[in-house]
């Protein structure tokens, strides 16, 4: 018997009989490795191979990570950029090389180096390997970063990459990415985990946006409120009194062109201050990565709109409800 897998197809074409009562009921039970006969029993081999992975995954994301082979969607090439390699000293056969042989060999092996660098393939890995850089330091999430690598991809057929920096373009992308997800990350905290600055990373984004024709969603404050508050340790009550602020906002059309982690900061100040939490601006300008300046502007307003004193409040929650 041939140590190799026996499939049922496979077992039909050989026509494979028990020695013993002739059935042709023959069962694989690839945990023991063994080709039973289903009739009487009588174990036909025991040396089967499993050809089954060998190591185990309970969830789709760990059974598409733990593909050997890779996956549709994976940002890299496959040969992640080890590409055929021109020897000029022998030949296939291992025999030396003529003196005229070995310089046709050395000039074809210098076009197929220049070759490779102006791939487009070679530049798709570098940016690749970029773009998981920066996802592993903002901890992004596996959807954010192929959205990111489409728009790479779409901005690299349409030649924009030339004469810029990958590292701005691709982080310019992700940035795209998350406003088109709604992943609270702001351009600032994009551009202090990227190599390049913030006025390069801005200004190819509006590339992007402008020649691939895209329109992206403003920012929703509500993503940032978690976020502020886990930062200047804000109590759970606090920042629930938070969002039904600032559904009380939205509903009186108070977020329009404001900016979002801005309003987010002010909202939650506000609400500590109808807790009776102590803490201070430049705690929650901190937090948000924002001014003091624009955290008492934003204040300023909302106090006014929302018809709230912070000097006279028995029940703050009812002026929220």
């Amino acid at each position: 018997m041939s140590r190799t897998k026996t499939t049922q197809k496979e077992k039909a074409q050989l026509k494979i009989r028990c020695p013993e009562c002739g059935s042709e009921n023959i069962l694989v039970d690839e945990e023991m490795g063994e080709l039973v006969c289903g009739s009487c029993g009588l174990v036909i081999t025991d040396d089967i191979l499993d050809s089954r992975p060998e190591r185990r995954a309970y969830t789709l994301e760990e059974k598409e990570d733990r593909q050997r082979t890779g996956r549709p969607t994976d940002y890299a090439l496959f040969d992640k950029g080890l590409s055929t390699s021109i020897t000029i000293n022998k030949d296939v056969f291992g025999r030396s090389l003529s003196p005229m042989t070995k310089q046709k060999m050395w000039r074809l092996r210098r076009w197929h180096i220049r070759a490779q660098m102006h791939d487009k393939g070679r530049n798709l890995m570098q940016a690749m390997d970029e773009l998981q850089r920066l996802s592993d330091k903002l901890n992004i999430s596996q959807s954010v970063k192929e959205t990111a690598a489409i728009i790479y991809r779409k901005a690299l057929d349409l030649d924009l990459v030339r004469g810029r920096s990958i590292q701005a373009m691709i982080a310019a992308s992700l940035y795209a990415s998350c406003r088109l997800t709604g992943t609270p990350k702001s351009l600032d905290e994009i551009s202090e985990v990227s190599l390049r600055d913030k006025k390069e990373i801005s200004r190819c984004y509006r590339l992007i946006i402008r020649e691939l024709g895209m329109n992206m969603p403003i920012h929703d404050p509500m993503g940032f409120l978690p976020l502020i508050a886990d930062r200047a340790e804000v109590s759970g009550e606090t920042l629930s009194l938070a969002a039904r602020l600032l559904k009380k906002a939205r509903e009186r059309r108070l977020v329009m062109g404001k900016d979002p982690r801005g309003l987010a900061a002010a909202i939650l100040y506000i609400a500590c201050k109808l807790r009776g939490e102590k803490i201070t601006q430049k705690q929650i300008a901190a937090a948000a990565d924002v001014t003091e300046v624009t955290i008492r502007n934003r204040k300023r307003e909302l106090l006014k709109r929302l018809e709230i004193n912070l000097k006279n409040l028995s029940k703050p929650e009812l002026l929220i409800s």
